[in-house]
């Protein structure tokens, strides 16, 4: 039998001091871990767009539209095989505008530092994802694709052949 299919999408905010993460409550796929702000499952007509994706979940956990946020970026699309099914992740990084009280109907916010981000308890593929962000992706403005293994995950810049 082949494998079902799982996409997700995640939106970390940035902001000098570090991100703002999500820990997750009553979640079946990432129950009491760190995840970004807002983030789920892509809907039937969101197939091919994971950025409204994004936004969707966005306005349902958070309350936010798009001209709240400035930036919208994906940065990475990671991949793993988990349960029969292949997972695939996009993470988007944006910036809010202007300082705001949010609150998530998915947990609990909060803003971590970049040294606390190292240390967070989050679902694997995120896990690795912000390892490379950390110490890469932070740094540059490339997209990258990973494929997890067992050793962990292989990242790659994302090409264009045009």
């Amino acid at each position: 039998m082949n494998p079902g299919l799982r996409n997700m999408t995640s939106l970390f905010f940035i902001r000098e001091e570090g991100l703002l993460c999500l820990y997750r409550i009553g979640s079946r796929v990432a129950n009491k871990k760190y995840v970004g702000a807002c983030g789920g499952h892509f809907e039937e007509d969101e197939l091919g767009s994971p950025e409204k994706c994004a936004l969707r979940e966005m306005q349902e956990e958070l309350g936010l539209k798009d001209t709240d946020i400035e930036g919208l970026t994906l940065r990475y699309v990671t991949l793993r095989y988990y349960q029969g099914e292949i997972r695939q992740n996009y993470y988007f990084f944006a910036r809010l505008k202007g300082e705001r009280d949010l609150s998530s109907t998915e947990g609990t916010l909060r803003w971590c530092s970049w040294e606390e981000l190292q240390t967070l308890d989050m679902p694997l593929s995120a896990r690795h994802m912000m390892d490379h962000y950390l110490t890469v992706g932070r740094f540059d403005e490339h997209r990258y694709a990973g494929v997890t293994e067992p050793g962990g995950t292989r990242f790659v810049k994302l090409q264009s052949f045009d």
